[in-house]
């Protein structure tokens, strides 16, 4: 059974989301771009000192493109950087983790193949504050976040 329906023919514009949706999550910015059953897309504005820890999409493919920027990543056991024009792919299964640390915002635009529940989880995610909020919402909706300090230098 579909969880998201087909893609739409359509062009969301360059710092805006979908029917005006925006996401903050714990100091990002997500702008939805694309939903249906086999990606979703969202475009990232991420502050200086923002990230997101070690985790594992178990039953997604992520990738991310560096519109603007340098990210310090972990992939599958390696610290590795993503600078302007990059693209960074995720294999489901394999941890990762990404940073902006440096003392510019960076932008990029991540989609996720399948589709599946990521929608709903930003959905829930919205303005939420309490970081352990997000890891039990998120496990729910089929991400799953390493221990604090099961990765050096994350």
């Amino acid at each position: 059974m579909s969880e998201n329906g087909p893609l739409l023919a359509r062009i969301t514009r360059a710092g805006q989301g979908i029917d005006g949706t925006v996401w903050n999550v714990l100091g990002h910015t997500y702008y939805f771009k694309a939903n249906c059953d086999s990606a979703f897309s969202f475009e990232t504005y991420d502050p200086p000192g923002t990230f997101v820890p070690p985790h594992i999409h178990p039953t997604q493919d992520e990738f991310i493109y560096v519109l603007e920027g340098t990210f310090d990543l972990y992939l599958d056991g390696e610290w590795l950087q993503a600078k302007t024009g990059d693209l960074v792919c995720m294999p489901m299964g394999k941890p990762h983790a990404y940073y902006n640390r440096t003392d510019t915002p960076n932008r990029a635009i991540f989609w996720v193949s399948p589709g599946r529940k990521l929608k709903a989880l930003f959905d829930q995610l919205h303005d939420l504050t309490d970081p352990d909020e997000v890891v039990r919402r998120s496990a729910a909706c089929e991400v799953d976040f390493l221990p604090p300090g099961s990765v050096p230098g994350a």
